[in-house]
């Protein structure tokens, strides 16, 4: 533990800490961001003097040997200043690389415990900012990475704010020890091993003594990038209204007339628009000519995280990442609904049943099937029909077929939520039971 020389009597925060703090408004609940490290130690303090009813977090990753102490820590400072804790213990999982591997599952916690109307403060300071800006140049980022860290954007439900981004690491360390503030020292933090702590304790302080006020530089050279990153991403929304506006399809013509630049922009910020992370390709004029020019009987596919774009008839489609299906035909019971995708399906009885209900099993596309529109009508291929209707092939290979009777005497009654038998649907099905397909959005 790292203790704070006892203040003069009188002593207050300096300006430049209590201004940005008290400016935080507007919030139903306020949270700190608790590591028990300098930085969010003095937030706690910052916070607890601006404002009332202020509540803490303390992620507990257990990697460290000191997690238990840093906890208590934690636990009574939170008593000392009259501050609400919530402590929540996570798992991380080892992987290539722990730092990010921590970093997802504490941002994943403070989603799960933010609700609408609040506000999480973090104690990101102007340091941390140029070791981001730096830390995403080396590994290449674009003008959307070197923009650093925002001062505020949202998380989950709520709202994250950064209220001391533009000050130094140093004006912190000062103001905590002549306020007489302890804190915890985390001791992976002189691991060189990790990315960041190698740029925070090898580098920065080579380039600072080189360049006095090199994060005031690279903090203009992150809002220059910001301003470039808004009008990128205008000029994405711009495009892509002209193109239809539609959150999942593209029309191919339109794309090719862009130039690659103004291609890869605008994909980018569609994938992100969708909540997804767009992949990191190193040649994008090859893969955007595979996807945008290939044969018409091609099916060309760019893989991200979560979800693919897919060509198919003229048209880009952003497809989400499908949760498996059964691998068997499931029977489908009364009262008994049967989940299937994104699709939940029911068989119900209506008033004027007088028979059991049929035997009804539900199955993908084996090949070979048809379908009656009409009882006495002719019978048509399935697979003619789905062209027909422009339904992707991905799409296809998913689709739930609903049978009536045991399988080599049975009759396709459904597809999907495409079509449905009029003997099992309308007001007053033929078969005294009615076929209920409902999508999520539903």
């Amino acid at each position: 533990m790292t203790q704070g020389v006892k203040p003069a009597p009188g002593f207050a925060f300096s300006e430049a800490l209590i201004a940005p703090v008290k400016a935080v408004s507007g919030y139903r609940r306020l949270w700190v961001a608790l590591s028990g490290g300098l930085d969010s130690t003095l937030l706690l303090h910052l916070a607890a003097r601006c404002h009332s009813g202020v509540r803490a977090i303390h992620i507990n990753h257990q990697l460290q040997t000191n997690a238990g102490e840093t906890e208590a820590f934690c636990r009574d400072l939170c008593a000392g200043l009259d501050v609400h804790l919530v402590v929540q213990p996570v798992s991380v999982k080892q992987g290539s690389s722990l730092e990010e591997a921590a970093r997802k599952v504490r941002y994943e916690s403070f989603e799960t415990l933010l609700e609408p109307g609040d506000i999480l403060l973090m104690a990101h300071h102007s340091d941390d900012q140029a070791e981001t800006v730096l830390f995403r140049m080396f590994r290449g980022s674009g003008v959307a990475g070197l923009a650093g860290m925002p001062g505020s954007r949202r998380l989950g439900a709520g709202l994250l704010v950064r209220p001391l981004l533009g000050v130094e690491r140093s004006e912190l360390e000062r103001n905590a020890r002549q306020a007489g503030i302890s804190w915890i020292d985390d001791p992976s933090n002189t691991d060189q091993r990790f990315d960041r702590n190698f740029l925070r304790l090898s580098i920065l302080p080579l380039l600072k003594k080189r360049w006095p006020g090199l994060n005031q530089r690279l903090r203009h050279s992150a809002g220059a990038c910001s301003e470039s990153d808004f009008l990128n991403q205008r000029l994405a929304s711009l495009q892509w209204q002209a193109l239809g506006g539609h959150p999942r399809r593209l029309p191919v013509e339109g794309l090719v007339a862009l130039s690659l630049v103004e291609q890869k922009n605008l994909l980018r910020w569609w994938i992100r628009r969708a909540g997804y992370r767009p992949p990191s390709i190193g040649d994008w004029s090859q893969v955007l000519h595979d996807l945008l020019h290939a044969a018409e009987d091609r099916s060309p596919e760019l893989q991200a995280e979560g979800c693919s774009l897919r060509r198919f008839q003229g048209e880009l489609y952003l497809v989400s990442e499908m949760a498996d299906l059964p691998e068997e035909p499931l029977a489908l019971e009364p009262g008994q609904p049967v989940r299937w995708g994104e699709l939940t399906i029911r068989l119900m009885p209506v008033a004027t049943a007088k028979t059991d209900a049929p035997p009804i099993r539900i199955c993908t596309r084996q090949g070979g099937e048809r379908l009656h529109f009409r009882a006495s009508g002719p019978s048509k291929s399935l697979k003619k029909w789905l062209q027909e209707q422009a339904i992707p092939p991905w799409k296809r290979r998913r689709l739930p077929l609903v049978f009536r009777g045991v399988k080599g005497e049975s009759e396709l009654i459904a597809i999907g939520d495409l079509w449905c038998s009029e003997q099992y649907c309308g007001s007053a099905p033929e078969a005294g039971w009615r076929l209920i397909v409902e999508r999520d959005c539903d």
